[in-house]
């Protein structure tokens, strides 16, 4: 059982460890520990100021007690020369008393002496401590903020810092819907193309009757096209026109698909006969 409570108690110790190091901030430790030393400082002049103020208290009753014994040997000598013994023993017993409690009193002063060089000792060199620990301090601090700053443009640069993760993964976002759109576009494309989708906006014609409407006219310019050949090819100029002016008439009546063409020959069978007069007049001169 012990052994099962101290595995739980390094485990959780180890888990604390590992919460405040990650929650731990070296510019403000740093700054926290030279409040510390401050604190401490002020502890040992406080201390150094308690030990003077009893020596001095010690050494005013020092002066006190010397005045006494001289003024307890006066006394004596006044009771002597008025022939009372017992009173100048008694002056005597006084003087020896006081002339012991200043015995001692040596000796606690001597040792608040001896505390108080030491916490003045003490003093300064924390002083000393605390003035070289404060420029380390700073240097540290200045050194931790430097590499924090690089961290941090290094992981905005790559994109891998926490609050350039959720931009990266917009962008991200924003690229696979684009794909996304741009493949559906093409297959709705293709889809249309091939007439497995129907194409609202055409109206009333169906796929089939475009791909008809598209064969017919690809036939009838292929048609016109063979004509236009074989009467450039037969050298007749004003047969051509005649017969090129009346071609579309043909075609326009042939082809049911097209009746708004029908009107078309009137104009060009007009202009066949003043054609024609030009070519007799040549010929009978």
């Amino acid at each position: 059982m012990a052994g099962l409570w101290s595995r739980t108690t390094m485990i959780v110790k180890s888990k604390y460890s590992k919460v405040l190091n990650k929650a731990e901030n070296p510019t403000e430790t740093l700054d926290y520990s030279y409040e510390q030393m401050l604190e401490q400082l002020q502890n040992v002049k406080r201390g150094t100021a308690d030990v003077v103020t009893s020596k001095k208290r010690l050494e005013l009753q020092q002066q006190k007690l010397e005045q006494n014994v001289v003024k307890l040997e006066t006394q004596a000598r006044q009771a002597v020369a008025a022939n009372r013994e017992d009173l100048a023993r008694q002056a005597l017993e006084r003087k020896t008393v006081a002339q012991q409690q200043l015995q001692d009193m040596d000796g606690q002063v001597q040792q608040l002496e001896d505390q108080q060089q030491k916490l003045v000792a003490s003093q300064q060199e924390l002083e000393t401590r605390i003035e070289s620990f404060r420029s380390q301090k700073e240097v540290l601090k200045a050194q931790y903020s430097a590499a924090e700053a690089q961290v941090k443009v290094g992981e905005a640069a790559t994109g891998i810092g926490k609050n350039m993760q959720d931009t990266g993964l917009a962008i991200q976002r924003a690229k696979d819907k684009t794909e996304e759109m741009q493949a559906r576009a093409s297959a709705i494309d293709e889809l249309t193309s091939s007439g497995a989708l129907e194409d609202f906006t055409a109206g009333d014609q169906t796929q089939l009757d475009r791909e008809l409407a598209q064969i017919s006219s690809a036939s009838q310019v292929d048609d016109e096209l063979a004509k236009l050949k074989a009467e450039v090819g037969s050298g007749a100029p004003q047969k051509e026109i005649a017969s090129g002016a009346a071609e579309p008439a043909a075609a326009a009546t042939s082809d049911p698909p097209a009746p708004a063409a029908e009107p078309a020959p009137a104009a060009p069978a007009a202009d066949t006969e003043p054609a024609a007069q030009p070519a007799e007049e040549t010929t009978e001169s």
